[in-house]
């Protein structure tokens, strides 16, 4: 048990706003969702002594941006302010191996490559629809409205959508995402997120990782066994070791 006391989890944004996690607490909106995790935050922290960091301002600054653009009652804040541990990481302490540079640089590069693939796959295809269509009725630049809107239209959203896909797909792609690993790895903390580029370099930092989805699951399963355990043994579910920083 004493293990399980000194956890420590460092929360992404999509820990609080995946669909699948706050779905899966039975709830039909993100403003539901959020405050349903982050009871669960609550809980955890009473109870359990787990303590849940969110990295300060990148990803706090997040948060807020998500409650407020989805009207989202100021309560939700609330509990975001009280369970949840604002720090920022150390960025000058904090040492990354120098491995995980070189794999980062080649994975960049591969990527790289992948989306110059997809604009070339683009601009050949366009070249394709125009001269068929050139082929077809004649002069183009009477037709220059159907070609935006048939041809070039359709190819440029389509472009759009495969390039993002080869370029930010398991790729570090914002301040934040750094922020989380770069506190996960001076807290020895696990990572909680959805994001596919995180979890990737978590595995690269040896972090501990739990998708988003599953983390409310396991608050209750903490919860549950921790309840039954204490139930049967007439003790209170959780007092704080002496000396404990209650912050952390």
């Amino acid at each position: 048990m004493a293990k399980m006391l000194r956890q420590r989890f460092v929360l992404d944004t999509t820990a609080l706003t995946d669909s699948l996690a706050w779905e899966g607490e039975g709830c039909t909106n993100i403003c539901e969702g959020m405050n349903a995790i982050l009871d669960c935050v609550a809980e955890a922290r009473l109870h359990l002594g787990i303590s849940c960091y969110i990295p300060y301002p990148s990803v706090y600054n997040e948060i807020r941006e998500f409650v407020h653009h989805n009207g989202c009652d100021e309560a939700v804040l609330i509990k975001v302010d009280t369970w949840l541990v604002k720090m920022t990481p150390d960025r000058y302490e904090v040492k990354i191996p120098s491995k995980v540079f070189y794999e980062y640089v080649y994975y960049m590069r591969s990527r790289i490559n992948k989306g110059m693939n997809v604009a070339e796959e683009a601009i050949w295809e366009a070249v394709g629809r125009c001269i068929a269509m050139s082929a077809e009725e004649g002069d183009l630049s009477a037709f220059k409205d159907e070609i935006e809107r048939e041809a070039v239209g359709g190819i440029v959203r389509k472009f759009r959508e495969k390039y993002r896909s080869a370029l930010r797909y398991g790729i570090l792609d914002s301040a934040p995402d750094i922020d989380i690993l770069l506190l996960a790895k001076e807290l020895n903390a696990a990572v909680i997120s959805q994001d596919l580029g995180i979890q990737r370099w978590a595995e690269q930092l040896g972090l501990r990782y739990l998708e988003a989805r599953t983390f409310p699951v396991m608050i209750k399963e903490y919860l549950s066994r921790a309840r039954a355990i204490h139930k049967s043994d007439g003790l209170p579910l959780y007092v704080p070791p002496s000396g404990e920083d209650d912050s952390l």
